[in-house]
């Protein structure tokens, strides 16, 4: 692994007495608070001894995990200071130096509009062993503003540069300094790795420092955020104006489908397209061969339940067509149908549960904030996702997407070094287009000598009936730590990554790397994967 002059300094500077450059004991986990590491404060550094227990984030309560290992638990913050707008910052991080070290340094992603400091556990798969737990030194960070949901700092030039990218190159910087001097050397091996923003992170490590890690996980990645936010007011301008309304004549943006009407898209979906991977089985995995139109829906009397009225036909076409402006220039990507619709983590994401005129969908309240305060820049008051004008939108997020979207296609150093970039996406991602992240990787194909050129350094993995980063009709939990560790250490690119899921109970099913996908070979267990194989369509 290639190293810069300051890792190379910390390396090298171990002393007789057994410090190192930084002042602290090897293994001195209190010492640690004393560390003199530029524009660092350490705010505290102690022992959790084996045995402990932390419930998992994202909203899940009831799922454990642990029991952890003893580790080295650090906290503290770069670069703390009083922001333009009066208001305080400092990237705020997590390091977790496990006592039984495998030699390794995980860096674990964000999510959403960050803000929050996430326990540095390093999750590698649902259901699957945490990075920490398989000896990684993890390290987490906020982004460099604090108060999860609070997207005021989109207002703030340097939080703002923090979020888009600066926030991770600081806690790499810092998280090395302190691994070095507790371990006494640098990891063996360095891997990024994230999901929906993180995923984002992710691909910004590889596109703008490609010699500080040696592998990445983008999962859903945000790489075009700033024009998924557009994407975002498009869907919801799209279904708000089909919703009914109430006695003020107010629209409910819940109503514009019920459940009944997404279930029925699903299923019809499903009818069309299930069985073109050879078996029916609530599964679309030959997805480029998918050709459905809702139109096919449309009722020829009065609206059922078995059928939508020609206002919802046309919103769902808008809406999976893509965001684009009245010249017909595309704002966002369009979007695959897939079983996932029906779910409620697709509902949740596009038009929400709320029975009243006040929207809950993340879409209107996660993404309003973040589109006034970060993606629309210079800040237009009044503006929100209800009234975004789209021959406007690019003009208005264009500085936001210069620095936050990780859009670059020349991965050429990082590829040079032996980099591996393994991206998984689900179909039915209600938030981030899997369409967008295919044209992404197109696009680096033409840009780095074709597929199979690319495919050694970088390879996609579609998720069928998946939504965003887990959850839907789907195979959602598979190992992808282990994938990319084999084919940075060892050498064995993934051809397939074998997945569970508990809405499939007992099934195996392989993911398989972009353009492939899992036909059933026709005989054998339908529930077994073994059966499955990938396949280059037609």
């Amino acid at each position: 692994m290639r190293m810069k002059w300051w890792a190379l300094a910390a390396a090298a500077g171990i002393l007789a007495c057994g410090k190192i450059s930084i002042g602290v004991r090897a293994q001195d986990c209190a010492g640690l608070k004393n560390a003199a590491i530029d524009q660092t404060k350490i705010e505290s550094a102690e022992v959790v001894p084996a045995g402990s227990t932390i419930s998992m984030p994202m909203g899940m309560p009831g799922l454990q995990i642990g029991p952890l290992p003893a580790f080295c638990k650090v906290t503290g913050v770069v670069r703390d200071r009083t922001g333009a707008d009066g208001k305080h910052y400092g990237i705020r991080f997590e390091l977790r130096l496990p006592s039984d070290w495998n030699g390794k340094f995980f860096f674990q992603g964000g999510g959403g509009t960050d803000g929050n400091l996430g326990p540095a556990i390093g999750m590698a798969g649902f259901g699957k062993p945490t990075a920490l737990e398989r000896g990684y030194a993890v390290v987490s960070d906020d982004g460099g503003h604090q108060g999860g949901g609070d997207t005021s700092f989109g207002r703030e030039q340097q939080a703002r540069l923090d979020y888009a990218f600066e926030s991770t190159i600081e806690t790499t910087r810092v998280a090395r300094r302190l691994i070095a001097a507790y371990y006494g050397k640098l990891p063996a091996h360095s891997y990024f790795v994230g999901c929906s923003n993180g995923g984002r992170e992710a691909m910004m490590a590889v596109e703008r420092t490609p010699l500080d890690f040696d592998g990445a996980i983008a999962g859903d990645p945000g790489f075009r955020l700033t024009h998924a936010a557009i994407g975002e007011a498009w869907d919801t301008q799209a279904f708000i104006a089909i919703a009914p309304k109430d006695a003020q004549g107010h629209p409910i943006l819940s109503k514009a489908f019920s459940n009944a009407d997404l279930k029925l898209v699903s299923d019809a979906v499903l009818a069309k397209c299930d069985a073109l991977d050879g078996i029916k089985d609530g599964e679309i995995n030959n997805f480029s061969a998918c050709k459905f139109d809702p139109a096919a829906l449309t009722c020829k009397g009065a609206k059922t339940d078995q059928c939508l009225s020609r206002d919802q036909v046309e919103a769902l076409k808008k809406s999976f067509g893509g965001a684009h402006d009245s010249h017909g220039n595309a704002l966002y990507s369009s979007w695959p149908y897939d079983a996932g619709i029906g779910d409620m983590g697709w509902r949740m994401w596009k038009i929400g549960t709320s029975e009243t005129t006040q929207p809950n969908a993340i879409n209107t309240t996660m993404g309003a904030q973040a589109l006034t305060d970060y993606f629309v820049h210079p800040y237009v008051e009044g503006l929100t996702p209800f009234n975004l004008d789209f021959d406007r939108a690019a003009a208005l997020s264009d500085q936001t997407a210069r620095i936050n979207d990780a859009v670059d296609t020349d991965l050429s150093t990082f590829a040079a070094r032996g980099g591996k970039l393994l991206i998984y996406q689900g179909l039915s991602d209600p938030v981030f287009s899997a369409d967008d992240i295919v044209n992404y990787y197109r696009q680096v194909e033409r840009d780095n000598g074709g597929q199979e050129k690319t495919a050694s350094m970088a390879r996609l993995f579609l998720v069928p009936g998946m939504n965003h980063c887990a959850g839907g009709p789907a195979t959602d939990q598979f190992d992808s730590l282990a994938a990319l560790e084999k084919w940075v250490e060892q050498g064995e690119a993934p051809q397939s990554i074998m997945a569970t899921g508990s809405a499939f109970p007992g099934r195996t099913r392989p993911l398989c790397p972009y353009p492939q996908y899992a036909a059933y070979n026709g005989s054998g267990d339908p529930q077994d994967g073994k059966n499955f194989t990938c396949k280059n369509p037609e």
